[in-house]
């Protein structure tokens, strides 16, 4: 999820589309919420890893 929200922040800012870019930044930082929860140790979704 931080991989594919990089790519779409990455192509939004290349292609000059902002909704690309909001996406981007919002799926990041839900990628990156979701790793911190899971390294703290918090089961998301019923799983103690997310990967």
């Amino acid at each position: 999820m931080i991989i594919l929200g990089a790519v779409l922040l990455a192509a939004g800012l290349l292609l000059g589309i902002g909704l690309l870019t909001t996406a981007g930044i919002i799926i990041l930082l839900i990628g990156v919420a979701l790793m911190l929860a899971g390294r703290a140790g918090h089961a998301i979704g019923g799983r103690r890893h997310y990967y």
